[in-house]
């Protein structure tokens, strides 16, 4: 009875027009984003469909967050399902999911452990954390990452990136960051200090237009920091989750190595939840 009234009542919903909706957009939505002259209704697989019925192919996939396409009925089936049974209990009590992703997380890059969130910004803020308690007792809290690089853009995350642009308007930065060439190694090394106590790179930038890490440098950053005794971090946000073939890009570009490297830590979100929003380190 319930839902057979909730069903007539939501075929009878009035939708807002175009126009109405860009004006709500306008009139109350921080202007953030500059947006395209385009009103999204629905979508599925690749296809997105506008309030007025035109169809477009998805070519941003949500800035690589919706790998298996929209509304893709494995998604939503168990979306709907955990709806239905819990949609929040905090991190106080066990239930049966987030285990069950850790377990095959941890299976598909090696041994650790998972933190769950809800962003990648939030997953690379836990590993700022992460080294930051790691080199506390010792004093050392720097983390060098590379120019053109992007980690989020919480304050943390806009210190850490690698572009001034990101970080114009919200000065003074947080400190503990240094910069230096992507695919430099000898740049890398210079720049640790007494202070330095992890090295974050993205296997794959983005924001530099595709640029991938070679073997060389990824198996020099694990030596480096082998013997300075840091902490290797990757940002694999963006490029990890079989968006190369593998679960993370370091692993599609090691695959032909003679070596098994494994970094310290690894923070994931985006394509890791296929739509629904989760972040992982």
């Amino acid at each position: 009875m319930i839902k057979a009234s909730i069903q007539r009542s939501a075929s009878n919903i009035e939708h807002p027009s175009r126009q109405e909706i860009r004006a709500a957009f306008e009139n109350f939505v921080v202007p953030s984003y500059a947006r395209f002259d385009l009103v999204l209704d629905r979508g599925e697989g690749s296809y997105v469909w506008d309030v007025d019925g035109r169809r477009y192919l998805d070519l941003a996939g949500g800035i690589a967050v919706c790998s298996l396409g929209h509304a893709h009925p494995a998604i939503t089936k168990v979306v709907a399902e955990q709806a239905r049974k819990l949609i929040h209990v905090s991190n106080l009590y066990y239930n049966e999911l987030p285990g069950l992703l850790a377990r095959r997380i941890v299976d598909l890059i090696g041994p650790g452990r998972c933190f769950f969130c809800n962003s990648g910004a939030e997953a690379n803020e836990g590993l700022f954390k992460l080294a930051r308690k790691f080199g506390h007792d010792e004093g050392r809290f720097e983390i060098i990452t590379a120019i053109d690089s992007f980690h989020g853009r919480t304050l943390a995350g806009i210190a850490a990136t690698g572009q001034e642009k990101i970080k114009n308007g919200f000065e003074p930065a947080v400190t503990g960051f240094r910069h230096v060439p992507f695919n430099d190694l000898e740049a890398m090394g210079a720049a640790i200090t007494r202070s330095t106590i992890a090295i974050l790179i993205e296997p794959i930038q983005g924001e530099s237009g595709i640029t991938i890490a070679t073997p060389e440098y990824l198996i020099g950053l694990r030596k480096l920091c082998d013997v300075h005794e840091l902490l290797l971090l990757f940002d694999e946000v963006q490029a990890g989750h079989f968006r190369t073939g593998k679960f993370q890009s370091w692993q599609r570009i090691l695959e032909n190595e003679p070596v098994d490297l494994l970094p310290d830590g690894v923070s994931m979100a985006k394509s890791l939840g296929g739509g629904f929003p989760i972040g992982a380190f």
